[in-house]
């Protein structure tokens, strides 16, 4: 792998983490446009480093509500902390369900089906464009509000669907305050990124080759940069309504996806 490769894709992955655009689906849409042996498959390792680069930089970005979450779980009080702390559980659950009885199934749908990735892209550009138009509210993500934002993470599993923007969607559509809707998206997604790099270091799949540290090392200062830019930029995005711009490119390129599918 070349560094020049690895700072590229470590900024693809920091800045799609975050960004309603869905990285899973661009990657789709890259291999069936370029070809399967076009674009380069990444070593499980190097995919491992990516998103702890990301959710490093969702800890650094939100600091301090991770140290107040840290603290109010070992105070072992129903406070507003461990309140919070268990609604991120409560999020992972329908996620978790679906990657340990449906990952096979899940893995068919990252196949070069491009037509699906194209409407799955219509379908972030609807909920992006209905939370943009969304009423402010003040309002606290709920113990059900977590759990219906935990099934649209589920499903944003799918390639198309963005999971920031879904999850975020959700939130904002539940009447949840759109700056607090960004807060609990992000931080919810940080157990489970550690939970799947936990899963990947137990598999034993992981193959280091000394060679390779250079390119791998700056893959992951880019994707923690790109990281730390894209989780602001977002918040910012949100809080001043401004996801109509990412749902009109999810729209232009969800056509785009399907009218390729057809005439290709």
């Amino acid at each position: 792998m070349e560094i020049f490769d690895a700072v590229v894709l470590g900024i693809i992955q920091g800045l799609t983490e975050f960004l309603p655009v869905s990285s899973s689906g661009h990657l789709e849409l890259g291999k069936a446009i370029l070809g399967d042996h076009s674009v380069p498959e990444e070593s499980l390792l190097f995919t491992v480093i990516l998103h702890f680069a990301t959710a490093l930089s969702t800890i650094v970005v939100f600091r301090k509500d991770v140290l107040e979450i840290i603290r109010g779980l070992f105070q072992f009080k129903w406070n507003e902390e461990s309140q919070f702390s268990l609604k991120i559980l409560i999020s992972m659950i329908p996620a978790v369900l679906i990657g340990l009885f449906f990952e096979r199934e899940l893995e068919a749908f990252f196949d070069g089906n491009i037509r699906f990735v194209g409407l799955m892209l219509l379908v972030t550009a609807v909920l992006l464009y209905f939370a943009d138009k969304a009423k402010d509210t003040t309002k606290k993500v709920t113990f059900n509000n977590a759990f219906i934002i935990g099934v649209s993470q589920a499903i944003a599993m799918l390639p198309g669907i963005s999971r920031s923007g879904a999850t975020i969607s959700t939130s904002v559509l539940l009447g949840v305050d759109k700056t607090k809707a960004a807060r609990f998206s992000f931080l919810m997604v940080v157990p489970l990124i550690f939970g799947k790099i936990g899963k990947d270091m137990l598999s034993g799949d992981l193959n280091f080759e000394s060679s390779q540290s250079v390119a791998m090392g700056a893959g992951f200062v880019a994707a923690f940069l790109a990281g730390l830019v894209a989780c602001t930029w977002m918040i910012q995005l949100v809080k001043k309504s401004k996801l109509s711009y990412f749902a009109i490119y999810c729209l232009l390129v969800g056509l785009v996806a399907i009218g390729y599918s057809i005439w290709s």
